[in-house]
């Protein structure tokens, strides 16, 4: 797997941590915005809380940052679109298995690069709300003073905004991983993936 594939998983979640000091909220936020900004000062009161920070909680610090993560983020669905015309290929168990290995590699990714939170400045530039799809457009500022724009697409279950695919600078990280499972899957088979999947969850657990 091609590590631009993780840090692009990396950078788009530490992009999402948008409550830390310098965070500029847009004046026109409505209500996907706001979950989105719910689900940074859950993942921020839990960086900062100084009891969890000490090394004996490591592990029930990552167990709390996975729960808040697993709120937000609709994995299944992620799966299935990297997936592609693959996914209807699969069987109720193996499809149960791909979302299982790409939630686990997405997470154990994302709750690694946060422990290193550098507080980048965000800055929400907007949504766009059509029917039970939105999308809620960031720039994020470095401490370079370079801009990058970040869009979350999300869609709605209920009363709740579900994150499925990252827009990092125009690229869809959906759209990135769909190119390379297929590529692998072309070249190798679908179990070659899988193979590589677990070897890379196994790399990141340890």
């Amino acid at each position: 797997m091609k590590k631009p594939l993780y840090g692009a998983v990396c950078v788009a979640f530490m992009f999402c941590l948008s409550l830390a000091p310098g965070a500029v909220p847009t004046a026109c936020a409505g209500d996907a915005t706001d979950q989105i900004r719910e689900t940074a000062d859950a993942v921020i009161n839990v960086l900062n809380n100084k009891e969890l920070k000490k090394p004996e909680n490591k592990q029930k610090r990552r167990k709390q940052l996975r729960e808040i993560v697993d709120k937000r983020f609709d994995f299944a669905e992620m799966a299935k679109r990297s997936l592609g015309f693959a996914w209807n290929k699969r069987t109720p168990e193996e499809k149960k298995e791909f979302v299982s290995l790409f939630s686990d590699l997405l997470e154990d990714t994302y709750i690694r690069k946060i422990e290193r939170y550098e507080r980048e400045k965000v800055i929400y530039t907007g949504e766009r709300v059509e029917g039970s799809y939105a999308a809620v457009r960031t720039k994020v500022v470095t401490d370079k003073e370079v801009e990058i724009p970040v869009e979350y697409r999300i869609f709605k279950k209920g009363n709740k905004w579900e994150v499925y695919d990252i827009i990092i600078e125009g690229v869809s990280l959906v759209n990135n991983y769909r190119t390379q499972f297929s590529s692998i899957i072309n070249s190798d088979t679908y179990a070659g993936l899988v193979k590589k999947l677990k070897e890379k969850v196994k790399k990141e657990a340890e």
